[in-house]
């Protein structure tokens, strides 16, 4: 469902499209009558209309594009109008005049377009076959980006540009005289062209990288140096680099040389503050470069459409670690056969693949835990502050549209209806990100929910923590915003931010992490303890939640994997329309979980159980079912982890030496042989035959 803020920005938009061709129509009318004072007043607003949207909202301006009335065809239009005007009004000579105008006017499109041309090159020499982050890039010679207005923004150079030309034709229509017009030109001409003369001397030699041959032997010879052994291969969307980024502490713990490899180019921002080198290969031919360097092995947090394309390098061994188990059957994806092995926190998703039969053989399942779920401190028993800390966090409504993925829709308000009744309450809300984004009615339930939230918080009072507490989370924000934030100028391209993102300069994951850890301690320090917490922010992260809840209410996801990690009480909600048996059958996440109905049955039961353990029954039970989802505690999991990778890594070096020991003679020379015995055993099968024969 659309936002309620969504309706009347609509409206400010089609008003400003509306009020544009409105412009457009009086300055044609005008110019024709002609009528000069609303005649320039039309044309400058117009003007001034198109360089406002141009810049604050120029997703509006792009479906003017689709229907070819881009900027370019509006300010041809504007300036063909003008000339139309100038032509009706009284005292302006067509010939002597205007003409020498009209030829001004043809010659700064001209080198408008002349400008265009140079800025396609400029940015096609600077589009380089590979993208680096966290690498010394120097021998590459990369230079700065040039202006952004004269390489990247047509539209706000040529409307810029234009504005010395609109005046000095304005004046010229109000004063009849062409001298101002000819001013007016000649200060755009000499801007585009100066700006045409600057931006192609990026195409010199010193100012150019080097090209995408050389790039490729640097590359090789970086990789030659670096002898990387294990890399995470990622490819995704705009809002799937978490998938990557949740990976990144136990890659960098690995023993070994580690590797980032991505796919899209967008996606180098978006991973997050690492030491470990990063190579975007945009193109699958470049990616082969990674055949004959010293790479062993890869692992893989998702399944995406270019994964197929990295396992074609036979060098290379693959695992698959996914980027979080559940119940779900996207924990159990046909494609992971594709991989030479699957790695699983524990026997359950081991028990899962077998049961779901799509061709993972179990030899290929390994168990090596969670890494991540360190941070998550262990249950220390029934609350002892005033209030009881709930963390409602319900998963989205997936792309099926099962009922049964979210409890948003169904059991969502009940759930923190009941919460909120219960005064010892303090609720934390962190819904997933994408709820809404698949179905309007788990938006709508979603906005409902939170105003629910805030209005019990209107019935709240207490005391609150001093401006000291504000300003402590404002200095850690800070803080953690220099650590995280890669600012680079707003003319910034590619080519630049990989020449400011060289080699690491200290250990800036680590920097990052105990920057993180301070903020969220004064992040929670920020408020009062009676206050309910709407979170949709990236920060604080899940885990963060985690430890500040004693009780965790949520849908079959991943999410309750982790939180068992705590063995805190929880609760699932069953909204697929299943018995409580079934549910439980069908999903062993939930089996050490209390059950909450639709109607949100139970949720007074189970804070009861929370403050008084003697009444909690799945205590056991989620010892149990830890173990059975996440694996043993002993040996750690990071050091389980690690032994897999080296047992892959010793693998690959297995097949390696296989292969340098075949020479091209072993193939003919094993044929030559196998059909010599062929041919033996048939003459010995003939001759037995013929005995056969003559003893009967």
């Amino acid at each position: 469902m659309p936002s309620a803020g969504l309706a009347p920005r609509r409206v400010v938009q089609l008003t400003a499209l509306l009020a544009m061709f409105a412009l457009f129509t009086t300055q044609l009318v005008t110019a024709l009558i002609p009528y000069v004072p609303v005649f320039i007043a039309a044309a400058a607003a117009n003007l001034a209309l198109d360089i406002y949207l141009q810049y604050k909202q120029p997703g509006l301006l792009s479906l003017l594009g689709k229907i070819r009335f881009d900027v370019t065809v509006r300010q041809l239009l504007r300036d063909m109008l003008v000339l139309v005007g100038l032509l009706r009004i009284d005292g302006i000579e067509p010939l002597a005049e205007q003409s020498p105008l009209t030829i001004a006017l043809f010659a700064f499109y001209m080198l408008h377009f002349g400008c265009q041309a140079v800025a396609v090159l400029v940015r096609r020499t600077r589009s380089l076959p590979i993208v680096t982050r966290n690498i010394d890039t120097s021998k590459l010679h990369l230079t700065a980006a040039p202006p952004r207005i004269l390489s990247r923004r047509q539209a706000h150079r040529l409307l810029t540009f234009s504005v010395p030309t609109t005046v000095g034709l304005l004046v010229t229509a109000a004063t009849t005289d062409a001298y101002w017009g000819g001013i007016g030109l000649a200060v755009s001409i000499t801007l585009i062209g100066a700006g045409a003369l600057y931006l192609a001397t990026w195409l010199l030699p010193k100012k150019r990288a080097k090209n995408d041959e050389k790039v490729m032997e640097w590359l090789d010879e970086w990789l030659a140096a670096y002898k990387p052994t294990v890399a995470m291969y990622f490819s995704g969307g705009t809002t799937s680099a978490y998938q990557a980024n949740m990976w990144l502490s136990t890659l960098s713990a690995l023993d070994g040389k580690p590797l980032i490899v991505l796919r899209e180019r967008f996606m180098v921002q978006k991973i997050d503050a690492t030491d470990v080198p990063i190579i975007c290969f945009p193109k699958v031919a470049t990616m082969f470069s990674l055949e004959t360097s010293t790479l062993k092995m890869m692992l893989h947090p998702a399944n995406a459409a270019k994964t197929s394309q990295v396992l074609r390098i036979p060098t290379i061994k693959h695992a698959f670690i996914n980027h979080g188990e559940s119940d779900k059957l996207s924990s159990c994806n046909p494609y992971a056969k594709a991989y030479d092995e699957v790695w699983v926190a524990g026997p359950a998703a081991r028990d899962r693949y077998q049961l779901a039969d799509i061709g993972v053989e179990d030899k290929d399942v390994v168990e090596v835990g969670r890494p991540q779920l360190s941070p998550i401190r262990p249950y220390a028993g029934a609350p002892t502050g005033t209030y009881t800390t709930v963390l409602y966090a319900p998963t989205w409504e997936g792309w099926d549209g099962n009922p049964g993925n979210t409890s948003v829709v169904l059991a969502g308000e009940n759930i923190v209806r009941e919460l909120l009744a219960d005064p010892g309450v303090r609720l934390l809300y962190k819904p997933h990100p994408m709820t809404g984004s698949q179905n309007p009615q788990a938006g709508a339930a979603n906005e409902r929910i939170k105003a629910m939230i805030l209005a019990a918080n209107t019935k709240r009072s207490g005391a609150r923590p001093g401006p000291e507490a504000a300003a402590e989370l404002e200095r850690r924000a800070a803080v953690l915003d220099q650590l995280t934030a890669r600012k680079f100028r707003k003319s910034a391209d590619e080519q630049e931010r990989m020449m400011l993102q060289g080699a690491p300069d200290g250990d800036a994951q680590a920097a990052v992490a105990e920057a993180t850890a301070a903020w969220e301690t004064a992040f929670w320090g920020s408020f009062p303890e009676w206050e309910h917490q709407v979170i949709t922010s990236s920060r604080p992260a899940i885990f963060s939640c985690f430890n500040q809840a004693d009780l965790l209410i949520s849908d079959v996801s991943s999410v309750v994997s982790d939180w068992l990690s705590s063995e805190k009480p929880y609760a699932v909600a069953n909204t697929a329309g299943m018995s409580e048996a079934e549910f439980r059958a069908s999903f062993p996440t939930a089996s050490a979980a209390t059950i909450l109905t639709p109607e949100a049955d139970g949720v007074a039961g189970l804070l009861k159980a929370v403050r008084a353990p003697e009444l909690d029954s799945h205590g056991e039970a989620r010892a149990e079912l830890k173990e059975h989802l996440l694996g043993p505690s002993d040996p750690p999991s990071l050091a389980r982890f690690n032994a897999a990778a080296l047992d892959l890594c010793a693998q690959a070096d297995a097949r390696r030496a296989r292969m340098a020991s075949r020479v091209d003679a072993d193939i003919p020379g094993q044929r030559i042989a196998e059909e010599a015995a062929e041919e033996a055993a048939q003459d010995a099968s003939e001759s037995n035959g013929a005995e056969d024969s003559v003893t009967a």
